[in-house]
């Protein structure tokens, strides 16, 4: 009786779902963290710099899934460890800043940093991403709106991403310029949630 309760046990953990866990790794100096739910796996990074008030978050998303899959930037937010929340600000708001306040600097500082994530990023390869949007939106000449155009390329846009697709962006966090600080990413898409707390900051 204790052999068959024993093996009875071992069958329901066996058939338990398993829980996904967070996976972190480095690449290029940059810290990535990657969580996979319902066949989609969501990576980011925090970049190591920032433009005006705007701290900034590398992202990839892969869809494993059998059907479409939606994500945009407003589905972020990044939850401090004081509990306050830090929501994504939309894509059009930070190109709209940029077209008003946008330098030559904005330009390097957003295509240097981001393309040294990117292309030194082994893990992940975009189909349809920064690279596919990258030429035609650096082909102004206006200073200012390179910059805009920079940020147009470069931000996560809401994106239809079909069965095997992957593509990446930069989601931007307004924070006075300041670094986001300990806490950890909560990602809610209109069918998964994707809480980034790793199993340290769980203890």
């Amino acid at each position: 009786m204790r052999l068959l309760g024993a093996l009875l046990a071992a069958l329901v953990l066996c058939l338990r779902p398993a829980c996904a866990q967070v996976i972190e790794f480095e690449s290029n100096g940059l810290k990535y963290q990657t969580l996979t739910r319902s066949g989609v796996t969501v990576m980011f990074a925090q970049l190591p710099t920032h433009v005006h008030q705007y701290a900034i978050v590398q992202v990839a998303v892969s869809n494993g899934a059998p059907s479409p899959y939606f994500i945009r930037p407003e589905d972020f937010t990044y939850v401090r460890s004081d509990g306050t929340e830090v929501h994504a600000t939309p894509a059009r708001t930070v190109i709209g800043m940029l077209t008003q306040k946008g330098s030559g600097n904005d330009v390097i500082k957003l295509v240097t940093t981001y393309e040294a994530s990117v292309y030194g990023n082994a893990h992940f390869k975009s189909t349809n991403g920064y690279e596919q949007r990258r030429e035609a939106a650096l082909a102004m000449t206006s200073t200012k709106l390179k910059a805009a155009a920079a940020a147009s390329a470069l931000a996560l846009v809401q994106t239809k991403m079909e069965p095997g697709d992957t593509t990446d962006g930069a989601v931007f966090f307004e924070t006075d310029g300041k670094p986001l600080g300990p806490g950890h990413m909560l990602v809610r898409t209109n069918t998964d949630i994707f809480d980034f707390i790793s199993k340290t900051q769980g203890e």
